[in-house]
């Protein structure tokens, strides 16, 4: 079987109806024991100190690991992507281009996903048979996701990981949905997880993944991964056909539309704080003056760059962060 690497999450239905295994390169560069090493690769090769993290770290994770076909998203995600991209070709790897139109109509989002099956070769037909397929996939993420703030069963951490591995079924569509299969029956023979507050992570997923084992130190619980949950395509039940799924997809379009779901899930999950993560170079840190304006709980900016542990300052701020929570949920009893 061929493989076909991509820098975020694409209409991987396409590509594995044109007989691809689809491998998530920001999986393998962030869960490599030695993830270091495919940064200094891509510095060592002229990209500089002031780029992400998880540009360098797909480049470098593209070419240690012998990918020589990638799908790179020139609209709706990273600004650095096209850069990336011409680097690569320069490398001797073939790229295909996909994008989610600025405009966010549905009609474009058509054309854009037709272009991407006319690329692959594939029909409609294909393309809906593994649709239908891998939604029996999200349907599990979406249960492992329920239990996270319904029953508080899930983990934050496992939220966080289960959902963000959607993007590319961690290789093999038919072991994923037997391995999320075992883990809900797992997780809901659990105890629920009884933390004072509750906590909703937004932005990029981060690089410190200690975060998530950091909060609980703290009374706190995270029940809430706006990004890794759009991976999972939690509404993909509601979306008649692929357009309108992949036009359903929050995080690569404005602000607003992530916004109104983002406010939609502070409600039901009862959320006491955010905390907006965002990489270091990145635009989207930008975004955060908007965030903090629109929504009604407080939010708290943290920045990663390209160490995948938590410093002691950003320790710190999260400490002082969650007793403030806890102060204002005691002073409103």
């Amino acid at each position: 079987m061929k493989t076909i690497g991509i820098t975020t999450t694409v209409p991987i239905e396409v590509l594995i109806a044109a007989g691809y295994k689809v491998i998530d390169l920001n999986n393998i560069f962030i869960t490599s024991k030695d993830y270091g090493k495919y940064i200094e690769l891509a510095e060592r090769d002229g990209f500089p100190k002031s780029c992400c993290a998880w540009i360098k770290g797909i480049y470098g994770a593209c070419l240690e690991n012998n990918i020589k076909e990638v799908i790179g998203v020139m609209e709706g995600d990273c600004s650095n992507t096209k850069a990336l991209i011409e680097v690569l070709n320069l490398k001797g790897i073939k790229t295909y281009p996909f994008s989610y139109p600025h405009s966010h109509s549905l009609e474009d989002i058509r054309v854009s996903i037709d272009s991407f099956m006319d690329l692959f070769k594939v029909n409609m037909q294909q393309v809906e048979e593994v649709r239908k397929n891998i939604n029996e996939i999200r349907e599990l993420a979406k249960k492992i996701d329920e239990n996270t703030y319904k029953t508080n069963k899930t983990t934050g951490f496992e939220n966080h990981l289960y959902q963000v591995s959607v993007s590319d079924l961690n290789g093999d569509a038919n072991e994923f949905k037997r391995f999320l299969e075992e883990k809900l029956k797992e997780i809901e023979g659990r105890k629920p997880i009884n933390k004072k507050v509750r906590l909703g992570f937004i932005g990029v997923p981060p690089m410190t993944a200690d975060i998530y084992e950091y909060v609980e130190e703290f009374n706190a619980h995270f029940v809430y991964n706006e990004v890794q949950r759009e991976f999972a395509f939690p509404r993909v039940d509601k979306a008649k056909d692929i357009y309108e799924q992949y036009y359903d997809y929050t995080y690569v379009y404005n602000i607003d539309f992530r916004l109104s779901d983002i406010k939609k899930q502070i409600e039901e999950r009862k959320i006491d704080g955010i905390i907006h993560y965002t990489q270091a170079f990145c635009y989207r840190a930008i975004q955060d003056i908007v965030i903090k304006n629109e929504l009604n709980v407080p939010v708290l900016n943290i920045e990663g760059d390209s160490i995948n542990s938590l410093d002691s300052r950003t320790k710190l701020r999260l400490e002082a962060f969650i007793d403030m929570l806890i102060d204002i949920k005691e002073a409103a009893i």
